[in-house]
């Protein structure tokens, strides 16, 4: 397995001798922490590697994940991970150097947690015809809601692929006449996953990423220098996110974003999203399943104050 090769030699040599082949396509995690075994999360299974992780292993593969370089990736372990080759996340963890109330430094690295990317296409076919209107042509301001691993930004690559390329879906009961521009604010390089200057993650034909700066920043940017039909942005419900997305909708650009949530009494303890709410710029509220990923449990037409 290709990931592998990121780790120091002896945990390599633990995994390949401890992982069944049959489970590659299984692995969603793998997480090593500084004198502690190694330990494996399935899809639906977890696995205990009886090596213990020693410092120079850390180290090591420290080196191996920033290529030999590990100042050119500061701004990334500033942020508390880095992106690798394939669109895989590393995770990092250790003593943190904070000065003006920024991180400047992680060093004394104590954990590393790999989360391997996955794409799934085809998993946004059933939620796309409640975003998309065949008989108008237009996506619908949405809010997709769930719980952390719930497979919003997994749904949410798919999605934008699905709107960026066009073409007839068997699910929408329609076609998409025309491939809408898409513009992706990645503020934590989760969705396209780019690696030096090139997505991992297959968005579709058109779309423009910009990745490592804040929404309200990157959402302004996106529309003054790229016209775009839709705008999206995971994550959202930080200080600043309704004044911005307000803007992007009140140039015309439709909007799909993400946030974490299991109900719409969950969405709405959170003021940013509340105000979104009741200014009345989302039009869809899809709720995911809190036991089947990326699987719909609610939708809501805010529209008409009720859901599907």
């Amino acid at each position: 397995m290709d990931i592998f090769k990121n780790f120091s030699s002896r945990i390599r040599e633990a995994l390949i001798k401890n992982i069944k082949v049959e489970q590659y396509g299984k692995i969603e995690e793998i997480r090593i922490r500084n004198s502690k075994k190694i330990y494996v999360k399935l899809v639906n299974d977890y696995l205990t590697i009886n090596y213990i992780v020693k410092t120079e292993d850390i180290l090591e593969t420290m080196q191996l994940i920033s290529e030999n370089s590990i100042y050119s990736y500061q701004n990334q372990i500033c942020n508390g991970y880095i992106t690798i080759k394939g669109g895989h996340r590393v995770g990092i963890t250790g003593n943190v150097a904070v000065e003006n109330n920024k991180v400047i430094n992680i060093n004394y690295i104590y954990s590393l947690n790999f989360r391997i990317a996955k794409e799934i296409t085809g998993v946004s076919n059933e939620i796309i015809k409640y975003i998309y209107n065949p008989q108008e042509g237009i996506i619908y301001n949405t809010l997709i809601v769930g719980r952390p691993a719930s497979g919003k930004t997994t749904l949410l690559r798919d999605l934008i692929r699905n709107i960026s390329s066009g073409g007839t879906n068997r699910n929408t009961n329609g076609l998409i006449r025309e491939p809408f521009n898409v513009s992706v604010v990645d503020e934590r390089s989760e969705i396209s996953a780019m690696y030096k200057g090139i997505p991992q993650n297959d968005l579709g034909e058109r779309v423009d990423i910009l990745e490592n700066i804040p929404k309200v920043l990157g959402i302004k940017l996106m529309i003054r220098s790229m016209a775009p039909d839709v705008i999206v942005a995971d994550e959202i419900g930080g200080v600043g996110d309704t004044e911005v997305i307000n803007y992007a909708i009140c140039s015309g650009v439709k909007g799909i974003f993400t946030a974490h949530g299991d109900s719409l009494e969950s969405l709405c303890k959170n003021p940013e999203i509340s105000n979104l709410i009741n200014m009345n710029l989302l039009e869809r509220i899809i709720i995911l399943s809190n036991k089947e990923k990326g699987k719909i449990q609610r939708i809501y037409r805010l529209e008409n104050k009720k859901y599907m």
